[in-house]
């Protein structure tokens, strides 16, 4: 009998538990605060695969995209750079459904030692909205990419770090075919080890606490 109880008891604490961890893995629209960092989900298009393909991390997130939250009274913005509109301001629901299908969107913030210069990343942003996107991934001044757009918000803190980028598949080694036709197309050379940043690599940032899944 006492085993019986003991066993009941230990499944009431485990799904009690489970309980817990689901509810704290979810974050609703009206959580979010300025300055949240957005990350999409890869979606079926070839280009945001190829972009998760090459730029895994040990954290294991599969990010395609990232864009920066504003609050503005009750609603939610977002600050991006985007493949179709270039840096823009969208509403969340625009973010939250990509150019081609609908994904899911988790919601990361800068932890506290990291926040000072939030006003300044903040009208940063602002200033980048209006360029076209950057399809090459080299950086520059004139078009930005997503996360470059977001490097670039924050860059005066030093919040990320540029890192070498790949466009080879880990598995092979060899360049992936759809940036190989990507970089054919824009006949130019693939910027293989030029500096560069993506949305898989920020969000394996220790400077940055992830809250949870958007719904």
């Amino acid at each position: 009998m006492r085993a019986c109880f003991l066993k009941l008891h230990f499944l009431i604490t485990l799904l009690f538990m489970t309980t817990m961890n689901s509810q704290a893995q979810t974050i609703v629209s009206c959580n979010i605060k300025t300055s949240d960092l957005l990350f999409r989900e890869k979606v079926t298009a070839s280009l945001s695969q190829a972009i998760d393909q090459v730029t895994q991390t040990n954290q294991k997130t599969h990010f395609s995209h990232v864009g920066l939250a504003v609050v503005e009274q009750d609603s939610v913005f977002v600050l991006h750079a985007s493949s179709v509109g270039g840096t823009c301001k969208v509403s969340l629901n625009e973010f939250t459904h990509s150019e081609s299908d609908s994904t899911q969107v988790f919601v990361y913030r800068l932890k506290e030692p990291y926040r000072k210069g939030i006003p300044q990343a903040i009208q940063k942003a602002y200033s980048m909205l209006g360029k076209p996107y950057n399809f090459s991934y080299v950086l520059s001044d004139s078009s930005h990419y997503c996360s470059e757009f977001i490097y670039k918000a924050f860059q005066h803190d030093s919040i990320f770090k540029m890192n070498p980028m790949t466009f080879k598949d880990p598995v092979t080694g060899k360049f992936v075919d759809t940036w190989v036709k990507h970089y054919e197309d824009l006949g130019i050379a693939i910027p293989e080890g030029l500096p560069g940043c993506n949305p898989n690599g920020m969000a394996a940032s220790e400077k940055l606490q992830k809250l949870g899944l958007l719904r």
